[in-house]
């Protein structure tokens, strides 16, 4: 458990990637108590000075050495940077909040949104998930719904931006953009098929029974947030 402080010394694992540099972001945007911020990332952002309320933060390489005298660790690098990296910081005493969903599902971790189940938080060991973007967005709706009358299935679809396939995907979107306003031929590297002024329902990879992994996800993680797996939920997730 988390000892409160005045101040806390707060790792962010990822700095440099996008869902990163925005954590970074909202730790001075709402004057979040840090003590002193640590940036980590892969070895070839070693070194990349980053700011943080003024000053120059250096990131350096994740290891298994970062997490010592660290209190929080906001994890965004991807699933399996947080299966191996999480447990290790946990060891060292340092609460692990996660971006990736290495640990939603897992059911010694809650899986957390803060207006809509906080009470989970008392059980956590350590770990702390945070759900798909669009689960998030839908349960903090359904809640105040399901606590007036009870829900009994959620038909959703959810339209999402390219900038969640990262940085590759939004290049691609420019490069395709400004080819067909110039009447050129396209190229598809990231997407099978054009995404520039097209829709694709396909989100990550598709799973036995026809839905892709990205509509897994907000089935799951919702009756795991809502507390309920009686809740029907059918998704369709479109890029």
């Amino acid at each position: 458990m988390l000892k409160k402080k005045k101040e806390y010394v707060v790792g962010v694992v990822g700095a440099t990637g996008a869902v990163g540099e925005e954590m970074v972001s909202v730790l001075e945007e709402r004057n979040f108590p840090v003590a002193e911020l640590r940036l980590f990332a892969s070895e070839r952002s070693e070194g990349k000075v980053m700011e943080f309320k003024g000053d120059p933060v250096t990131v350096h390489k994740l290891t298994e050495e970062s997490f010592k005298g660290v209190d929080i660790a906001l994890f965004s690098a991807g699933a399996e940077r947080s299966k191996n990296f999480a447990p290790v910081a946990v060891r060292e005493g340092t609460v692990v909040v996660d971006n990736s969903s290495a640990w939603r599902m897992d059911p010694e971790v809650p899986l957390v949104v803060p207006e809509v189940n906080p009470h989970d938080l008392e059980w956590h060991k350590g770990i702390i998930a945070n759900p798909n973007c669009s689960t998030i967005q839908m349960v903090v709706v359904l809640k105040p719904i399901h606590d007036a009358a009870r829900i009994r299935r959620v038909v959703v679809t959810t339209f999402q931006s390219v900038s969640g396939t990262g940085k590759k995907a939004m290049d691609e979107l420019l490069k395709q953009t400004t080819a067909l306003l110039n009447f050129k031929d396209i190229e598809c590297n990231v997407y099978p098929h054009q995404i520039a002024f097209n829709v694709l329902p396909h989100i990550d990879k598709f799973m036995e029974g026809g839905y892709t992994k990205e509509e897994l996800k907000m089935v799951n993680e919702t009756k795991k947030i809502m507390g309920d797996d009686s809740i029907k939920v059918t998704a369709t997730t479109v890029r």
